[in-house]
């Protein structure tokens, strides 16, 4: 179809987005709740911070302290909050060292402004709608239908960590949507997290639809007798997760109640953590230095109210301490903060308009193996000795959807070749090159390319400007010349002017490949 034919095509002009570029958010030395950034909901259910659950991060008791840190202990994105906070007298402006002028003040809220009206230029939502990605319907509130161009965007996210799962010794699993309760129970999610949770009876038995994969792949690893010579074992899972929101959280692509995860499961010796954990922090590194993230890295340890023994605890906070250490960034060591079953590592990243939103998580996890009798043979001379193995959970994109919406912003609604729902489009100069154009656009798709032709009988610069207004990668002229030589003229999408490099297709496709 011609894009002149669909008036959905047209997103909004360049100049009308102007979302802030990311920057990277300097190292804190105490970290408040309010910072602490949006919930992420997930792999068990709660993977971030909860305010009826979780102690605030930086509270007098449980101060974050800083390892590996930076020269400049306080962020510029804590010193943008502090600096619009108002005083109320002028006692506390000279007791207070985070206390500015008038004039400044005057000036932070002017910027800050300036990025609440970036936020809603590069809002997911608007954007969604002028580029046709994602829509979403009173009749099922909470889940989004993803229409094709965002149905592309959603499966390059998906196809990137499947490539990477290739490359990481990961094995891919499906599982069931619903099970009996009794697994739940098994699980301790019942006592937990039923509210979240959508149930309903079957044949007289209470049945509740997954909210998280971690039962199902204790399941999986059950199945059958394990050797330790089968360890580490990486079990992925994209499978479609629901989630029990309350319809008043449903503003957007996140919360959600039904949603996909880049969910994955790592069951391995003791011995094995300390590897597994720097593993997936280099996993979490290569897909976030792709996306032009970046990220704060935070590990929360042993609570007040935790299950197992302490000796256990120790030697699971010494393994992750020693991998971050080893992994070379900085890290926040949240102290008391883990969760209840293990500590963990979370990862915090700033999107466009300087909100900090956790997306990646590594937690482990002793008490699943506990609660489902998981073992393994530990022993070549001993086939009988059995050993519990240690669960790591771990998800890098966390929800894809709230991911697709990180990156729609981030981006300003242009997306990168490699993940843009709209490659390329070939323009014809007059009606007399229609069929070549089209031939263009047939070569170009063969090669698994997305690309579109424009046939209109309209001008060529009408096109381009409508193409660019759709955020194309890549704009295509042919004309007499392009015809007669085989060739195309090139033009990127941020490019002004009336001039187009001229190339063959075939150097076309070597340009569009080594952008994959």
């Amino acid at each position: 179809m011609a894009a002149n034919n669909n008036p959905k095509y047209l997103s909004a002009p360049n100049d009308e987005i102007n979302a802030k570029p990311l920057e990277q958010p300097l190292i804190m030395t105490t970290l408040s709740y309010e910072e602490a950034g949006q919930s992420s909901k997930g792999l068990e259910g709660d993977l971030s911070l909860d305010s009826e659950k979780d102690p605030p991060i930086g509270d007098s008791e449980k101060d974050a302290d800083i390892f590996c840190c930076s020269s400049d202990p306080v962020s510029d994105l804590a010193l943008d909050k502090l600096s619009i906070l108002p005083c109320t007298n002028r006692e506390e402006e000279a007791s207070s060292s985070y206390c500015i002028s008038n004039r400044d003040r005057e000036s932070s809220q002017n910027s800050y402004a300036v990025y609440t009206e970036d936020a809603r230029q590069c809002d997911h939502i608007l954007l969604g709608q002028q580029q046709e990605l994602f829509f979403c319907h009173e009749l099922s509130p909470g889940s989004w239908f993803f229409l094709p161009h965002g149905t592309r965007v959603y499966n390059k996210l998906m196809a990137f960590i499947k490539q990477e799962y290739w490359k990481r010794g990961y094995t891919e699993v499906m599982s069931p949507n619903m099970y009996n309760m009794k697994l739940w129970e098994t699980s301790g999610h019942a006592a937990n997290e039923k509210e979240n949770m959508f149930t309903f009876d079957v044949d007289k038995q209470e049945f509740g639809l997954k909210h998280v994969n971690c039962p199902a792949h204790c399941l999986i690893f059950q199945q059958r007798v394990r050797s330790y010579r089968e360890l580490p074992m990486r079990l992925a899972d994209f499978g479609v997760l629901h989630q029990n929101e309350a319809g008043g959280a449903l503003t957007g692509l996140t919360p959600v109640r039904r949603f996909q995860q880049d969910d994955a499961h790592i069951f391995c010796t003791k011995d094995q953590v300390k590897e597994e954990v720097k593993g997936v922090l280099d996993f979490v590194d290569c897909v976030y230095t792709k996306f032009g993230f970046t990220y704060e890295l935070k590990l929360s340890t042993r609570p007040e109210k935790y299950l197992g023994d302490l000796e256990t605890w120790v030697r699971a906070e010494e393994d992750l301490e020693k991998a971050l250490k080893e992994f070379g960034k900085p890290f926040l060591l949240n102290k008391g903060n883990g969760k209840f079953y293990g500590p963990s590592i979370d990862v915090r990243i700033s999107d466009a308009v300087k909100k900090n939103i956790q997306c990646g998580t590594l937690q482990l996890d002793f008490q699943q193996p506990d609660r489902f009798k998981l073992e393994y043979s530990s022993s070549a001379e001993d086939e009988v000795k059995r050993e519990r193995p240690v669960m790591i959970h771990r998800a890098v994109l966390g929800s894809v959807e709230q991911m697709f919406f990180i990156l729609l912003e981030h981006y300003e609604g242009k997306w990168p070749f490699w993940l843009s729902p709209r490659q390329a489009i070939v323009c014809s100069l007059s009606e007399k090159h229609r069929s070549y154009a089209e031939k263009v656009r047939d070569q170009i798709h063969e090669a698994r390319y997305y690309v579109d032709v424009d046939i209109s009988g309209r001008k060529i610069e009408e096109k381009v400007r409508e193409a660019q207004a759709a955020h194309y990668n890549y704009i295509l002229a042919v004309g007499d010349e392009e015809a007669a030589t085989g060739q195309v003229g090139v033009r990127l999408r941020e490019e002004n002017g009336s001039d187009f490099e001229v190339m063959s297709i075939e150097a076309l496709l070597d340009v569009f490949k080594a952008q994959e």
